[in-house]
């Protein structure tokens, strides 16, 4: 963990890391979409900013609330991981060859049920430095998961 150029904290290789590779499971307190929605309301005053993650319908991880190391892993429109739902749990693994020193990254890929208007994505916005940057962590709706 130290300092990214993306935001805040990172977490980066030590060591090279082979496409496939479990690096770590995204934990934290289980809430459920209510629980959630009391404890983080949307404030238009305010930027977005949660440990937040959804596993299904009934099940969000607070990382917040009991969680590990996974909650520093930055936003990328260019991932170097991607996350894995395994049961009930949330991985965070590899999708190609990871250098040392190379952050560790993925798509938060975040989708609202409103429409995504240019003012709503200025406050989801992404700084990854990709050059295919959405220039927001929210994804096209036609993309979603």
């Amino acid at each position: 963990m130290r300092r990214s150029a993306i935001a805040g904290k990172g977490a980066f290789a030590t060591r090279p890391i082979a496409p496939g590779t479990r690096i770590i499971e995204y934990a934290g307190e289980r809430l459920t979409p209510a629980q959630a929605e009391a404890r983080y309301p949307d404030d238009d005053a305010r930027a977005h900013h949660t440990f937040l993650f959804a596993i299904d319908d009934e099940v969000v991880v607070d990382a917040g609330v009991n969680g590990n190391a996974a909650r520093w892993l930055n936003h990328s429109c260019a991932p170097n991981c991607d996350v894995v739902v395994d049961g009930r749990r949330l991985w965070i693994e590899t999708i190609h060859d990871i250098e040392p020193g190379e952050e560790l990254v993925y798509d938060y890929a975040y989708v609202l049920p409103v429409r995504h208007t240019p003012a709503l994505k200025k406050k989801y916005p992404c700084h990854c430095g990709a050059v295919t940057c959405r220039g927001t962590i929210l994804i096209p709706k036609r993309k979603a998961r």
